[in-house]
């Protein structure tokens, strides 16, 4: 049996493994489980009674986090709105210069693409590298709209995307550990709010198999919901 790391051992010991916590007493506790000298992430993971071979079982969407979720986000934005980018704090601004740049010096010095509706005609060539590194704009998560400026302040104020795996589940990145708790639990209801919204009109019985919270190097700590 593999022999546990200290720190690891230590945050394990603060979790009781059968039971499950009120949002309040699990934010409070993943904050004490993160013990690595970095800003752990904080994430909270659903197990959804869903079909993601069914088309209307597949979740895809947005949430605007109360207090972002601590990640500094570069944005491209791919439009012929120049100034309009620039202003709303798109990191990278261009058109056919900037899918150049990826293709030829595999360039992926940013963590969002947003687009222009007329502009998806030359983003439409190159799904084979940005779909497999999940970069498509598409206009289910807002990356693809007309009104671009608004789009890049959403995400840099803590807009994030979300979808599910092939299993049914879904990761959301909800915050760091400096948050302070209440913080982290203003996000954590944000995003199970969401999560309740998108729930398919086809799925019977229970919808929320289970949700846990972690942090990047702590234990997974289940909710109660």
């Amino acid at each position: 049996m593999k022999k546990l790391a200290k720190r690891y051992a230590a945050s394990l010991a603060l979790v009781e493994k059968s039971k499950k916590y009120s949002l309040q007493e699990a934010c409070e506790l993943v904050k004490k489980t993160a013990t690595a000298k970095c800003d752990e992430s904080i994430d909270v993971s659903f197990h959804l009674n869903i079909n993601p071979k069914q088309a209307d079982q597949q979740l895809r969407g947005t949430i605007v986090l109360p207090h972002g979720n601590g990640k500094t986000v570069k944005v491209l934005a791919i439009t012929d709105k120049v100034s309009e980018a620039t202003a709303a704090g798109a990191d990278f601004v261009g058109q056919q210069d900037m899918l150049d740049k990826i293709q030829k010096e595999n360039w992926f010095d940013f963590d969002v693409i947003v687009a222009t509706p007329n502009m998806m005609g030359l983003l439409g060539r190159m799904g084979r590298v940005l779909g497999p590194k999940g970069l498509m704009p598409n206009p289910k998560s807002g990356t693809v709209t007309p009104d671009i400026g608004n789009a890049i302040k959403e995400i840099k104020n803590g807009k994030i995307t979300y979808r599910n795996d092939k299993d049914g589940n879904v990761a959301v990145n909800f915050g760091k550990a400096s948050f302070t708790a209440e913080k982290l639990l203003d996000n954590l209801k944000a995003v199970i709010e969401t999560i309740n919204k998108v729930k398919p009109a086809s799925v019977k019985g229970t919808y929320i198999l289970s949700a846990t919270i972690s942090s990047t190097f702590g234990p997974a700590i289940k909710v109660n919901l």
